[in-house]
């Protein structure tokens, strides 16, 4: 069996007082529009499993089965880990009853809001983990008024054999998979969620990704990847790097995963994926950074040098202070 970490290569260093500390390795792999690789490290035919950097993908497949949300908000809730607070809630909140449910029809795990911030005030004010404030029910209210409009029962929605997943997983296959380089069927399993999950290469999330941008308007690709651009908010949350990146590189569309998964691609259809192999968010923001400028997020129409600065930006502290950082060694081969 190939493990993961076979041919990995190194994507972040930590420093701390000039010395490398730490090393996260990985898989990355930038394309351009038509699919080739522009700057790989590690095994760009990886096989991972995408987490939820899946969710606009499936967030299509429900478009396409009658999910038809209130506005771009909705939209990108459900291509979302959000971050659970009150715009999060309140949107789960009207998806649901726009569908004739309450939350109580969720089945995704429950969980506390992923801010700390917005967790404390939740717990102070008396709240425990619910499935209505994990990060995935915006997905998971899409999938049960999917189910409504389609008229299939909502009880059963995360069963693998029910036709909403059967649908997903077709989406999924064809939007993430290169049929002449990937003919292994996926692997499948369950989600930190509850919901199905398919694995994917490296290449095919990318691939996937650069699919949803590049389709024409008003398709249901293009519909998941323009609410991602509209409302980078819903996405993640403040504070977040997938918003944040949103925000500093216009017509962007971005989106993390569990265990260090990033994905996206640019207006022009040159799209990354990256799997930090320890599954550690530490490095994500300064190889997030790194990747959209080795893709040409600078030559974007009022891309936001110095937010993408900052985005990169990750101190390593001693006694509270910087004395290094989390660097990408291969900084200025990626920024070329």
């Amino acid at each position: 069996m190939v493990t993961l970490a076979r041919g990995a290569g190194v994507l972040a260093e930590v420093v701390r007082g000039g010395l490398v500390e730490s090393v996260h390795l990985g898989h990355l792999v930038v394309l351009d529009p038509a699919g080739t690789p522009l700057l790989t490290v590690g095994d760009p035919d990886a096989d991972i499993y995408p987490r939820s950097t899946l969710k606009p993908v499936q967030a299509v497949a429900m478009l396409r089965r009658g999910f038809e949300p209130a506005d771009d908000g909705q939209l990108a809730l459900a291509a979302a880990s959000h971050s659970g607070e009150q715009v999060h809630r309140d949107g789960v909140r009207a998806m649901l009853a726009a569908a004739g449910l309450g939350p109580e029809a969720l089945a995704n795990t429950p969980g506390l809001p992923l801010d700390p911030r917005v967790a404390l005030d939740w717990q102070r004010a008396g709240g425990g983990p619910e499935s209505l404030t994990q990060d995935c029910s915006g997905k998971h209210a899409a999938m049960l008024a999917t189910c409504v409009a389609a008229g299939w029962d909502t009880a059963s929605y995360l069963d693998p054999a029910h036709p909403l997943q059967a649908e997903i997983a077709a989406t999924v296959a064809k939007l993430t998979r290169d049929e002449t380089r990937d003919p292994r069927p996926p692997h499948v399993t369950v989600d930190g969620c509850g919901a199905p999950l398919w694995s994917t290469s490296l290449r095919g999330l990318a691939l996937a990704y650069g699919r949803l941008v590049l389709a024409a308007a008003g398709t249901p690709e293009r519909r998941v990847a323009d609410a991602m651009v509209a409302r980078p908010e819903m996405v993640a949350g403040d504070g977040r790097e997938v918003t944040a990146a949103m925000r500093a590189v216009p017509g962007l569309v971005c989106k993390d995963g569990a265990e260090a998964v990033f994905a996206g691609a640019l207006p022009d259809g040159v799209s990354f994926a990256v799997k930090v192999l320890d599954g550690s968010f530490r490095p994500g923001p300064v190889i997030l950074a790194a990747v959209l400028r080795a893709a040409g997020a600078l030559d974007v129409a009022g891309a936001d040098a110095h937010a993408l600065t900052t985005l990169g930006t990750v101190p390593v502290l001693g006694h509270g202070r910087p004395v290094g950082e989390v660097r990408v060694p291969l900084r200025q081969d990626l920024e070329a």
